[in-house]
């Protein structure tokens, strides 16, 4: 297979060129920072410089290849608008280059949140209408629509929660648990869906085949957790047992407000928002991969206790931890 990759020098996009390098596949990546895919010791990647702007870049990258994997976008952002400007128009621009360069397939890394919270022993399939309740939800809904109104084959895939190495999101609880204490928004009840970061870098690839065109997916383990036992378990894999300590709703919109209002003010971004409580404090955030699985085989494969251990390890290693 030939692909072209963007946001393949990002957490999830290191983790998808990996695995088609080790399937042999010829890869291509869009690359902001050549030195930092340097950095990830790529051997016979073809890195392309340029941006989700750069239309002649997007073209070059889309030219001759099977499929088109678009792993770029933003998890934080300064508003609703800057959001829209990455995730929905990033999305329009190389849903537009697949189409003008004939590829096969594009294949859109969406998100969980474009589908919304669920409730606790209730994780939704994609019969559920979307209904997102964030301005980052919102633009992974955006894009889709964008991808799905494009003249390219498309096959969208939804992942909840993800981790593994090279994360810095996750890094932060693992640093928390190290020090021996780890907040959580509510009591620590949400229950979460969660994937490893190589399960959904085989999820994706899965999502190219005959099967999977024209369809929305989730792909997550089946395995539920809550955010209380997962910060547990993130203690486990650093051999710590951090004290889990519940921040109450009305405490925690407060500091959401508080943080994401000094971060506007600073005109930085951040995870931490009055917009972000909304999810923080949702009851639950899981779904179903049998959709996917159905179609195309794929299960994910790896466990939470492995897959956290793994990572630390990984951390350690590279001197994050």
């Amino acid at each position: 297979m030939k692909a072209f990759v963007t946001g393949g020098t990002g957490f999830v996009g290191a983790h998808l060129v990996r695995a088609l390098s080790e399937r042999g596949d010829a890869i291509r990546c869009l690359v902001r920072s050549p030195r930092k895919a340097q950095a990830l010791g790529w051997h016979g990647v073809e890195a392309i410089a340029g941006d989700l702007t750069d239309r002649e870049a997007l073209e070059r990258g889309c030219a001759g290849v099977d499929v088109v994997f678009h792993v770029a976008g933003i998890v934080t952002a300064r508003n609703a608008d800057e959001f829209l400007e990455v995730n929905r128009d990033g999305a329009a621009a190389v849903a537009a280059a697949a189409a003008a360069k004939g590829a096969a397939r594009l294949v859109l890394v969406s998100s969980l949140s474009a589908g919304g919270p669920t409730v606790p022993g209730a994780p939704i399939d994609e019969a559920r209408p979307p209904a997102p309740i964030t301005d980052y939800g919102r633009s992974k809904l955006a894009a889709e629509t964008a991808v799905r109104a494009s003249r390219v084959p498309w096959t969208i895939v939804r992942p909840p929660t993800v981790y593994g190495e090279w994360d810095r999101e996750f890094l932060k609880v693992f640093k928390l648990a190290r020090l021996g204490v780890v907040p959580v928004f509510g009591d620590g009840s949400q229950e979460l869906s969660v994937i490893h970061a190589e399960d959904l870098a085989r999820a994706l690839i899965a999502a190219a085949g005959p099967k999977a065109a024209g369809k929305v997916y989730y792909a997550s383990h089946p395995t539920l957790t809550t955010s209380r036992a997962l910060a547990r378990a993130i203690g486990r894999a650093v051999a710590r047992r951090p004290a889990v300590v519940g921040l109450p709703a009305p405490l925690a919109r407060g500091l959401l407000v508080t943080i994401g209002s000094l971060a506007h003010l600073a005109g930085r971004s951040t995870m931490l928002s009055a917009d972000k409580a909304h999810e923080f404090l949702a009851p639950a955030w899981t779904c179903k991969s049998d959709a996917l699985t159905r179609d195309t085989g794929w299960r994910a494969g790896v466990d939470l206790e492995s897959g956290l251990a793994r990572t630390a390890a990984w951390y350690f290693a590279e001197g994050w931890l």
